[in-house]
């Protein structure tokens, strides 16, 4: 199934997940099970949402939907698969819990799952304007029984209010069988009933069969403390539903020879809130050169894997990463050579996955054919900094509140940090329903996002045959998020399919530049640009076009107002000020009166060029091509400005590249004493984008000078 036909599947509410066989030549993860949304499936329950708002349950559901249940309500699902097992995504009210009969076909199974907020509704106060999040849970349960696909399964509340949000149905295999040669944890006094602690027992099997494998039975064990010193050695279990660990943290060790491969079992942990101090994750530092994890279920830790130190050609594949309160996965610096690959990843309660080059910089690593879904307060791939870095046939849904689907920033958070350098690769990516309203910015964020936080983006940004499908905002944002203006460049965009973005397909908020090619926008919900760099005189932000584009040429018209969704291109206000805060260039400035001055909406401050090197011209970028009839030009309305007469004239292009006479060159008088103003009139056919003043002679000061520029079309 090519990766369009899956990004319309999640568009529909389907499928949300693929069996192997039809995987192949999709972005995601090869996944052993499928997903079907609640919201598709018969119920007597409520359907909610859909829902983008932060803080509520349909906004962080799978489809931003999902259906609700009151005791003695079910909600029952067609089989679209032979499954013997079940894992159901679901939410229950704070401070409740409680259980959920199962039906196949109409008979009720002895088995129920329960259901608690045990691990849900999480506060993250020192995160700003975060609410409380984390609504939903995952459960699990091996049915007893096979099931073939057509057959109906249903979930029925029984003693508590449940959202049933998704369910993956899935074929279990049977337990594996102890390799020849290896230890047993049970051997050295491991109790899989899970009531002793098997600490010890863990411990002294790793340190027995050093060189070869440790064996963890079927069962249930229980550590009470991390392990460490773990090196050349491979920790397997029989499958992660028959081998299940419990403890909220399994390795916590600042280094390793390497050569440790985790496969096979499932971790679960119990962490109930998010504590960034505590150590309780899954792998916590280094598992050392030439080590990997796969085929684990992790759940309920604060972070799947914190990865410090040397981990140098990591693989970390096949695993299912679940109901953290913080990442799924974070390579914190200094890694080298990394994969991560066909991993799940479903309700993190920050970035699903990333790469954070804190003290020194991540390196020729990468992200490639992961599913993630529902990242709660941050973003499905993040990259902050790092050197020739690939994210690559990934497959990312359901983004909440200070996310995007996939960001790539200079956002350090720490120092010392390595900014982006070399090639950044962002290739083949499906992204639905991803980006969000930034509770901090007031505004949205764009459903892949280039940020130049802290500094300028020097590294080259290829981002290649991405699909945008359903961004409740935009598809492609720029900008600098800490509001300095440093500049997002070196990015080109080619092939790229936007389906129904919600705002525009480019948010530009900062100077810089990219190239666009071979990008086709559909449904686009407002106007296909907006382009309205931040401060206002920062700077511009340039787009190429490299040919092949359609679906979204037109501009954003007023950048004193954000665009909603699906509300359209406003029609022009002949009362507004088409230049505040536009673009503006200048072929020269006198100290700190830049060109930006001149469209800030304060007349007290103004755009100076260079001194005694007339002519001198200023531009202003309006965004879209104007019916212009009207100039006010304006210099600071103080009496300590002395009368002057700037001879002037006025030149405007379509395409910022040919620039033709609107007004010839003449004096226009400034005077304190009638408002130091001058106005202009264009004539009736004046038709422009671009609109430049070019300054000949000033009889106040050597120099061109103008603390507004207005255009009106009337």
């Amino acid at each position: 199934m090519p990766s369009i036909a899956v990004a319309l599947a999640l568009a529909a509410g389907t499928l949300v997940a693929l069996t192997p066989a039809a995987a192949q030549a999709a972005a995601g993860a090869d996944l052993p099970f499928t997903s079907v949304e609640a919201e598709s499936a018969g119920t007597t329950g409520t359907k909610i949402g859909p829902d983008h708002t932060q803080g509520t349950l349909a906004s962080e559901a799978s489809g931003r939907q999902a259906v609700r249940l009151s005791p003695g309500q079910r909600v029952e699902f067609t089989a679209p698969r032979a499954a013997n097992a079940v894992n159901l995504a679901y939410s229950v009210p704070d401070g409740q819990s409680g259980t959920v009969a199962v039906y196949v076909n109409g008979t009720r199974l002895t088995k129920t799952i329960a259901v608690t907020s045990k691990y849900s509704y999480i506060d993250t106060s020192w995160i700003p304007r975060a609410k409380t999040h984390h609504f939903f849970d995952n459960a699990r349960l091996l049915l007893g029984q096979n099931i073939q696909a057509g057959d109906r399964i249903a979930f029925e509340a029984t003693n508590v209010q449940v959202t049933v949000d998704v369910t993956d149905f899935e074929e279990v295999s049977a337990a594996a069988t102890q390799p020849a040669g290896s230890v047993s944890v049970v051997s050295k006094g491991a109790d899989p009933s899970g009531q002793g602690d098997s600490t010890q027992a863990f411990r002294d099997a790793i340190a027995a069969a050093q060189g070869g494998v440790v064996w963890i039975p079927p069962g249930e064990y229980r550590l009470t403390s991390a392990l460490a010193g773990v090196q050349n050695v491979t920790l397997q279990g029989a499958g992660s539903w028959h081998t299940v660990v419990r403890t909220s943290r399994f390795i916590d060790q600042s280094s390793s020879s390497g050569g440790v491969h985790i496969k096979d079992f499932a971790v679960f942990g119990e962490v109930t809130e998010r504590v960034d101090s505590h150590p309780d994750n899954f792998v916590n530092g280094s598992l050392g050169p030439g080590s990997s994890v796969s085929g684990m279920w992790l759940q309920h830790l604060k972070v799947g894997l914190w990865l410090m130190g040397n981990n140098d050609n990591l693989v970390v594949e096949n695993n299912r990463i679940l109901d953290t309160t913080a990442d799924g996965l974070n390579l914190n610096g200094n890694s080298r050579g990394v994969r991560v690959r066909h991993n799940f990843l479903r309700n993190q309660g920050d970035d699903s996955l990333a790469m954070w080059s804190l003290y020194a910089p991540d390196t020729d690593s990468s992200f490639e054919n992961n599913t993630i879904s529902q990242p709660n307060l941050a973003n499905g791939i993040a990259i902050y900094g790092g050197t020739d870095i690939t994210v690559k046939d990934n497959l990312i849904s359901d983004t909440n509140a200070l996310g995007s689907g996939i960001a790539i920033s200079n956002q350090k958070f720490l120092d010392p940090f390595h900014p982006l350098s070399g090639t950044i690769t962002v290739d083949g990516n499906t992204l639905v329903r991803t980006g969000a309203m930034n509770p901090n910015w007031n505004h949205p964020m764009g459903a892949l996002r280039v940020d130049s936080y802290d500094s300028a983006i020097e590294a080259t940004v290829r981002i290649t045959d991405t699909i945008v499908t359903d961004s409740p905002y935009s598809a492609f944002e720029f900008v600098s998020g800490s509001g300095r203006g440093f500049a997002a460049k070196n990015i080109t965009v080619d092939g790229a399919v936007v389906n129904r973005a919600g705002t525009v397909v480019v948010q530009a908020e900062t100077q810089g530049a990219a190239t666009f090619r071979n990008v086709r926008a559909t449904g686009v919900g407002a106007a296909g640009i907006y382009n309205c760099p931040y401060p206002t005189g920062s700077g511009t932000f340039t787009l190429t076009d490299g040919g092949g584009n359609s679906g979204w040429n037109s501009i954003w018209s007023d950048c004193s107002v954000w665009p909603q969704p699906g509300q359209g291109n406003p029609d022009p206000d002949p009362t507004r000020n088409l230049a505040k805060g536009r673009p503006a260039t200048a072929t020269g400035s006198q100290d700190v009166y830049t060109p930006g001055k001149a469209v800030d909406g304060d007349a007290s401050t103004y755009w100076e060029s260079a001194n005694h090197a007339f002519p001198q011209s200023w531009t202003v970028d309006l965004g879209s091509n104007e019916s212009v009839r009207r100039l006010v030009l304006k210099l600071p309305p103080s009496p300590a400005w002395g009368a002057r007469t700037q001879t002037l004239s006025v030149l405007g292009s379509t395409d910022g590249q040919a620039y033709s006479t609107v007004v010839p060159s003449q004096g226009y008088r400034f005077d304190p004493a009638t408002g130091n103003s001058a106005t202009v009139s264009l004539p009736s056919t004046t038709h422009l984008r671009h609109l430049r003043l070019t300054v000949t002679a000033n009889t106040g000061w050597p120099a061109g000078q103008f603390s507004e520029v207005e255009a009106y079309l009337s």
